[in-house]
């Protein structure tokens, strides 16, 4: 991205982050509202009518929370657009309100048009299944053309040019900046949900059911991929938006090495390639009543960072450390990120 875009992408993000925020007052008029009421912002479709406005073209990938296909908007010219079909449980009320409270917050988010965030373009309810206690709904938005996974597989050697790792690393760091700001924790960031634009512009996908916080507080471990797990997640306890930094401190490795730095086999051997990298954490910052011992990791010894990452500059390997901080009190913030030495010719003057 050139200059004056990014200045006019800046100058828009600062604005609309002023003016626009979900502030607390947004949100507490959100919570009073009912089941039915959060259904309205659902059940526009049908389940003909998504037959009717999209057909599905080839399958773009599957997980634990959905299949994306890639398919075609018949009333928008044919134009792509990614299909993502979800299962919601539901439950003796019906759709549990969390999701629908969720989903109806993260739509407003869209009215903001950031460049570094998918365009979430339509929701349409789908088939209920009773028997199972289920129902499908389709999240439309807007197709890119890659992931970041398939970005650096295909990149020829020796890799990508540090200026290059410096503007993807901005572009991710200011989409999770924009989440933060609006209280969006995102909880899943890898690079298979980070996408590229054929222009290079980086815009964060797979947030349609990132969590909402209010405070530090416990969360699902399991959402967050094992390898760009956070050591508080990893140890069952509170966490919020610093759990993002350190998937993106982990991203930011695999950017100069094109391969993820910690990949755990289990919950505890990820616990033990982490503290083998960054040292083990003083005893003190050990959280409290946790079944797993601090004398466990005691002995592990940080490793020196030109084994971890190799050809950064010293300004990029003290953001990578700040990142990669064991006590989430004590991670740098998104914010702090994006003021950092290592962006400074990326910033406005």
């Amino acid at each position: 991205m050139d200059n004056l875009e990014r200045a006019k992408d800046e100058n828009l993000i600062k604005s609309r982050q002023q003016e626009q925020v979900v502030n607390e007052e947004n949100l507490s008029i959100n919570d009073n509202k009912t089941n039915n009421d959060y259904g309205t912002d659902i059940n526009h479709n049908s389940n003909n009518n998504v037959k009717k406005k999209y057909e599905e073209v080839a399958l773009i990938g599957s997980g634990a929370y959905g299949t994306v296909y890639k398919a075609t908007d018949r009333h928008n010219e044919g134009q792509f657009v990614a299909l993502k079909k979800i299962r919601i449980p539901m439950t003796e009320i019906g759709v549990p309100v969390s999701i629908l409270r969720e989903i109806s917050v993260l739509k407003q988010l869209q009215t903001f048009d950031h460049p570094n965030v998918v365009k979430l373009l339509d929701i349409c309810h789908g088939h209920n299944f009773e028997l199972e206690k289920q129902f499908i709904l389709f999240l439309v938005f807007e197709h890119i053309e890659q992931d970041l996974s398939s970005y650096l597989h295909r990149c020829p050697a020796p890799g990508l040019s540090m200026d290059k790792i410096k503007d993807l690393m901005f572009q991710i760091m200011t989409g999770v900046d924009f989440l933060h700001s609006n209280r969006i924790v995102h909880r899943d960031l890898k690079p298979a949900n980070i996408l590229i634009t054929n222009r290079g512009q980086v815009k964060l996908a797979d947030f349609g059911l990132a969590r909402i916080y209010k405070q530090a507080q416990q969360l699902t471990a399991v959402v967050v991929t094992l390898w760009y797990r956070a050591p508080e997640v990893l140890l069952n306890t509170s966490y919020s938006t610093s759990v993002d930094i350190w998937s993106c401190g982990c991203i930011f490795a695999e950017l100069y090495n094109k391969k993820p730095l910690f990949c755990g086999q289990s919950e505890n051997d990820q616990l033990c390639k982490i503290f083998d990298t960054i040292g083990a954490p003083d005893q003190n910052e050990w959280p409290n009543d946790l079944l797993i011992p601090w004398n466990n990791f005691a002995n592990f010894k940080r490793q020196n960072l030109d084994n971890i990452i190799k050809d950064v500059c010293s300004d990029g390997k003290d953001l990578f450390k700040e990142m990669l901080i064991f006590s989430p009190s004590k991670r740098i913030g998104a914010r702090q990120a994006l003021n950092h030495d290592y962006f400074k010719d990326l910033r406005l003057p």
